[in-house]
């Protein structure tokens, strides 16, 4: 028999304590860590299948105009959720459920039996009417929850409804800003938690837990809602008039980039999308339409010329004969017979084909197109609204004498209207291109602290001050003794340039199908608006931009000026009467006068009398206002006063 020796066995022992005491450390630095470092971890996966969450959606922030009126806000309308284990009586529960929510006894009895923690009644539980959530409430199902939930409201109607565009169910934006910005418009959901045995029974000894829902930020817009209702009448007014095909408007302020006021036709209600086809509540079309600009565009190309010096509007001077040969092909001015010599100004004036085809000549197509490239055009301007289109132009390559032509008038290239509103307002505003904008400051829904405020963005100087102040005025001068005449607002020197442009389908222009179009600013010694109106084949009427689109801007430009408290301007532009003109006239002062007195000066106005007495003691409009002849005024009559 071996003998193991005293020092063998020490040893031994000695090793088996130090492989004890190792397993013992790995053992409690094993417990350490499960306790210490995964216990939040472990705890909340068991907490996660114990519990049942009943969700609380976040309100979305709400969608403010520039003075902070509210465009979109939230109004409760809880939803249904079913918890099928908790349910004891499953057929009873499904009839009393069934008649509350006008569904089949067969729906509800499916729901409240589904082998899943927790299920929706969909659609006829989701977002529904406080009162019949109440009623919810009173049966007192055990495991039937009403949950807090909130619907999207645009207390406006179809008000800048392509804009602000809408959110769906699930509280998620689907189309315009509500989409853009979604991330930050959502906030994010909170629940009630209350946990549940094996079997999915509520364990009634612990108690509920509630983690509140965080509320997206508010929005506040560029937008007026003044210069908005404005562009909204007007619109409505025109399809009335006209029944067109669509019809568009944007307003801005061409010192900053903000979007004053946009909207489309045919229009649409927010809370009622689902009741018109997509291709209407899809389309945004200033920022969507891409179509040929016609004379709008030779806003670009007399902005070239004048920059680089190849025209003097008023020493140059050019012969129309109502056409221009260019590579073979005759190109007509829309005179026939066209406008003889005149002077280039008269050429901006007239919107005589001919001559913008000569500026082009003398520009040549790269100095050309690279302006129209500064200007911002073959680009998206970077607003924040989804679907931007970028429009159509030549490839400079492929850039002839014909194509040089015609793009110098508008013809052959599309656009996009927020392009020509950007373009044009850098034309004017001394020639600074800004970044067109919506979003103006985001606001903490608790505090309504600012925490972001969205400051203007300068893409590119493109023309001088002084250019711009070339153009200004025989932009004013088109308003004034030109093609223009229908926008002119007496007082505020308004400047602009019409546009007609043809629409061509499968290669071939359209016949008597145009989209008519005037763009105008003012005041035109200090723009502080531009205004973009076309209006898509206006019916029972000649298609020219003048006679159907400049009135429509001429009244928006009114009208938002005077929202915009902006002084009305002296030293305007006489304009230039045609014979369906209404003349103006100054109100007389008729204060202290007799009806006799009045009636024998032959004014060109009616009167409008109330009150007894000898004399006029109030009249309204005030002596010096400017109005059209024939209107009426008010006066208010009383006794003689003693000397």
């Amino acid at each position: 028999m071996k003998r193991v020796s005293y020092v063998t066995v020490r040893k031994r022992l000695v090793y088996t304590l130090i492989v004890g005491v190792c397993l013992f450390l790995i053992m409690i630095g094993r417990l350490w860590y499960v306790q210490v470092v995964m216990g939040d971890d472990i705890s909340a996966k068991a907490e996660d299948s114990w519990g049942r969450n009943i969700p609380f959606e976040a309100k979305r922030g709400e969608i403010l105009d520039r003075h902070g009126e509210i465009l979109a806000t939230n109004v409760t309308a809880p939803s249904v959720l079913v918890a099928p284990r908790q349910i004891v009586d499953p057929v009873d529960a499904s009839e009393k459920l069934a008649n509350v929510l006008t569904i089949s006894t067969e729906k509800a009895y499916e729901k409240l039996t589904k082998n899943e923690s927790i299920v929706r009644i969909n659609p006829e539980g989701r977002k529904i009417s406080n009162d019949l959530a109440n009623e919810i409430r009173a049966l007192n199902i055990e495991g039937v929850y009403v949950a807090e939930d909130y619907r999207r409201h645009y207390p406006q109607g179809n008000y800048l409804s392509h804009v602000l565009g809408f959110a769906g169910i699930d509280n998620q934006g689907l189309t315009g800003l509500e989409l853009f910005y979604d991330d930050l418009l959502k906030g994010d959901r909170g629940h009630v938690s209350f946990y549940s045995d094996a079997k999915g029974r509520r364990m009634p000894n612990l108690a509920d837990r509630y983690t509140p829902p965080i509320d997206g930020n508010h929005l506040k817009l560029t937008v007026d809602s003044s210069i908005q209702t404005i562009i909204e009448r007007e619109l409505d007014e025109a399809e009335a008039m006209y029944n067109p095909d669509g019809a568009m408007a944007i307003a801005m302020n061409p010192k900053t980039g903000e979007i004053l006021g946009m909207s489309s036709r045919p229009g649409f209600d927010p809370e009622k999308f689902q009741e018109v086809p997509p291709e209407i509540y899809n389309q945004n079309k200033p920022i969507w339409s891409q179509y040929e600009p016609g004379s709008t565009f030779k806003i670009i190309t007399l902005a070239a010329a004048l920059e680089e010096g190849k025209v003097d509007l008023e020493q140059d001077h050019f012969h129309d004969p109502g056409f221009i040969e260019v590579s073979g092909h005759r190109l007509r001015c829309w005179k026939k017979g066209g406008h003889g010599s005149q002077s280039f100004l008269e050429v901006v004036q007239n919107s005589c084909n001919p001559g913008f085809v000569v500026l082009g000549e003398r520009l040549g197509k790269d100095t050309l197109f690279k302006y129209i490239d500064d200007f911002g055009f073959g680009q998206e301007t970077g607003i924040d609204l989804q679907g931007e289109a970028k429009g159509i132009l030549f490839d400079i390559d492929a850039v002839g004498p014909l194509e040089l032509a015609t793009t110098a008038f508008g013809q052959g290239v599309s656009v996009t209207p927020i392009q020509q509103v950007a373009a044009v307002a850098a034309a004017i505003n001394g020639g600074k291109l800004y970044q067109p904008f919506l979003a103006k400051e985001w606001i903490d829904p608790l505090t309504d602290e600012v925490l972001v405020a969205n400051e203007p963005v300068l893409k590119n100087q493109v023309i001088s001050e002084q250019t711009s102040a070339e153009i200004r005025s025989a932009l004013e001068h088109v308003v004034a003794k030109g093609t223009g005449r229908g926008a002119f607002v007496d007082g505020y020197r308004v400047g602009g340039k019409t546009g007609t442009a043809q629409k061509a389908v499968g290669g071939r222009y359209l016949e008597n199908n145009h989209i008519v179009s005037f763009i105008g600013f003012a005041p035109a010694d200090d723009p502080e608006i531009v205004v973009y109106v076309a209006v898509d084949n206006p019916k029972g009427t000649v298609q020219f931009g003048g006679v159907v689109a400049a009135p429509i801007v001429g009244n928006i430009i009114e009208d938002s000026l005077r929202a915009m408290d902006v002084p009305r301007r002296d030293e305007q532009i006489e304009k230039e009467e045609t014979w369906s003109d209404i003349p103006i006239v100054e109100v007389p002062d008729l204060i202290g006068r007799t009806i006799r007195d009045i009636h024998e000066s032959y004014y060109e106005l009616k009167l409008d009398v109330e009150g007894e007495g000898e004399e006029v003691i109030i009249q309204s409009p005030e002596p010096g206002v400017r109005i059209q002849a024939g209107s009426t005024i008010r006066i208010y009559m009383g006794d003689k006063r003693s000397d």
